[in-house]
Parts: structure tokens; sequence; C-alpha cells
């Protein structure tokens, strides 16, 4: 949902909490804001410990003050958007965790020929998104059915499935700056590269613009439940995940690599790298962060060992480790 500190180090008081001074300078924002909230539920994975204070903004006025906030008593921020690829540690994230509420959730559409420029707020669902596109005879999106998350978060992350990456759909962001300035950046600031994209240090990403082109529909959504219908047959379903663990290395497959290393269905605790995709790793229910990372390390190891190939995480390592 934007670009954001990967908040970590000292609590308020050195040890994670004392949170006197953030609810004094987040008092303004009233029931938006609320402080050691378990971030386990707001995360695909379903693990990950508290925040000092998680703040729900409704306006762009409650970013300002979530960011003037912080400056103020010199704690970190950091962007929440659909908590999918992202490992948040047990003992969860210090400082302020921020995430957009309903306000930032809509699409607007402006016809221009045979292109139309979509202004998308940053908490819209990639995979409405792409209904709403096929639907009215939009193409570009298609390809992304079945990707989670927000839109804001797939920007962040350049999402991208089947060769298409969102970043050759932008045209422009808008957003609040750290000091607390709207701002409108152009795609050729963004920087975009592999799953990844350029911004601005303390940019809190609001509205995506994205441009499609007009195609037949019937076209479009035969290409989108093919999208589907390929995700479906390949990655687990029934256990929470984050999505790909780990970056395809050039020229390979991470899952490939887990799998030839013998590691496909290794599990600890309750925590498992997939017996049917050995890039996902799924919770079988009450698992944890550090389970996670330390399967991630074996991967990381024995694929390291056995073909020197380095295997760089995808997700967002987030929070005390």
């Amino acid at each position: 949902m934007g670009a954001g500190e990967a908040a970590g180090g000292a609590g308020l008081d050195g040890s994670g909490g004392g949170d006197e001074p953030l609810r004094r300078a987040l008092s303004a924002l009233g029931p938006r804001v609320r402080f050691r909230e378990s971030l386990a539920r707001f995360t695909s994975l379903r693990v990950g410990g508290p925040a000092d204070a998680f703040v729900r903004a409704e306006s762009i006025a409650d970013i300002a003050t979530t960011l003037a906030a912080a400056g103020t008593i010199g704690v970190p921020v950091f962007i929440l958007g659909g908590g999918t690829n992202l490992l948040i540690s047990d003992r969860g994230v210090r400082g302020i965790v921020l995430t957009l509420g309903r306000t930032f959730d809509y699409a607007q559409w402006a016809p221009e020929g045979e292109q139309v420029t979509v202004a998308i707020g940053a908490a819209s669902r990639v995979g409405r998104i792409v209904r709403r596109a096929v639907a009215a005879g939009l193409g570009g999106l298609e390809t992304a059915e079945g990707i989670p998350g927000t839109v804001g978060g797939g920007l962040l992350m350049n999402a991208g499935a089947y060769g298409v990456e969102i970043g050759e759909l932008v045209t422009e962001v808008r957003g609040v700056a750290g000091d607390g300035r709207e701002v409108q950046l152009g795609r050729e600031d963004l920087a975009f590269g592999y799953r990844h994209a350029r911004l601005p240090a303390g940019f809190v990403v609001t509205e995506v613009g994205l441009r499609l082109r007009r195609a037949p529909r019937l076209d479009l959504r035969e290409r989108m439940l093919a999208a589907r219908t390929q995700r479906e047959e390949s990655q687990p379903k029934g256990h929470p995940s984050a999505g790909s663990m780990f970056k395809n290395p050039p020229g390979d497959f991470a899952a490939r690599l887990i799998e030839a290393a013998g590691l496909k269905g290794t599990r600890l605790g309750r925590v498992q790298i997939s017996a049917k995709h050995a890039n996902f790793f799924v919770n079988l229910g009450g698992g944890r962060a550090g389970e996670v990372r330390a399967l991630m390390d074996l991967a990381q190891r024995q694929v390291w060992e056995r073909f020197h190939a380095w295997l760089e995480p995808e997700v967002r390592l987030v929070g005390q480790w």
C-alpha cells in the first residue's frame, strides 16, 4: 500500500513498551488508532506480533497526522497493504503501522479512445480491479487474476504474472510525502525493477494511475480464466501462505531449486514448505514467524550448498528479528 521503512529496532522505552508518547502524539486520530494490536490477522500468512500503534487512515489528513506524529517523537512508520508478501516477526513492529481504510478503495475510469486511464485507490484489491477491467473490455491486467493483496502493495512489489508486470501499465502515482504534502509522481520517477519499485523515503501511496487498452471482452475473459486455472493447479490451497517466498534466480526457478535440494514438504513446527509448490510456505495452523524464518534459512543454505545459487527473499521481513 505504499513505501515505508521496515520498522524495527528498540521500542519507545528500548523494550517495545512505554507507548505513552505515541498515545499523546496520535490522540487526534481517536478510534482510528489502536495500541499493541496483533498483526497476525492482517497478514495472509497469519503470523506476526503486535504493533506499538496501528493506524487505519481514512483521509489524507489522517496520513499527514500520522507521519507528523512519527517525526515528532522519532519512531518509524511501516505501511501495511493487503498483508501478502510479508513476514512479520513474532516480536512485532516497533513504532507505527499505517494502513489505508475504505476511503482509498475506489476506481475511476476515464475513456480516451482506444485507451483508458484508470485511477485506482491504493487500498483496492487487485483481483476486484482485474475483474472490473475485464468486464469493461479493458486489457492489460487480465493475467493478474489471482494475485493477492492491494493495488498499492502490487505497485511496491511491481507485482506480475505470466510475463506482465504492473509497472508496465503505470502512468502516475499519487500520495503523501514524509512532510505531509500531497505529491504526484510520474512513471519515470519510480524506477521499476523485478519485484521492486523505488519510491521516495517515507512516501505513502494513495492512488495509482494505470493505462489500459480496449480489447474484446471474450478474449480478455479467456486469458483471465486461463491465468486463474494455472494458479489453482500449481499453487497450494487450504492453508495460509505469503505467496512466493523467494525471487526466481536469473535463468532458474526458486521452486525447482528448493525441490531439487530435497526440501519439498519439509515441516518445522506448524509451518511447512508446500508439498505442491516448493516456493510456497504454508501455515498449518498456529505457526509462528520464527518457524517460517528458520525454514527460509534452511532453504537458502541447502540450495547454496548444492547449487551455488542464492535465494533472495521475495517476502519482506518486517519487525524485530
